[in-house]
């Protein structure tokens, strides 16, 4: 079970929708900020996230970008950030 890099970004245009979206994606990000989350995926949870996201918005007013990342790239980090790190293993839940 191979696990991809996303960054999930949302512009929400309702606070009950935005607090939603938020919270679902909590739960599948390794880390955030704002209105952007990290998640390592896997095709599965993928389908899922995308099927549970179309139910969470308005797409008349919303947004939502999935972009898959290359695992093989470095980031560009600059002031205090920090090189994210693999863990030993994910939580989702």
């Amino acid at each position: 079970m191979e696990r991809i890099r996303y960054l999930v970004a949302y512009d929400i245009t309702d606070n009950r929708r935005l607090s939603r979206v938020r919270n679902f994606l909590k739960g599948y990000s390794t880390g955030g900020q704002k209105s952007v989350y990290e998640c390592f995926l896997t095709d599965g949870e993928l389908r899922y996230v995308k099927k549970k996201l179309e139910k969470l918005i308005f797409a008349e007013q919303d947004r939502v970008h999935i972009f898959t990342m290359d695992g093989r790239s470095r980031t560009h980090t600059l002031g205090i950030a920090i090189q994210p790190k693999d863990p030993d293993y994910f939580y989702v839940g």
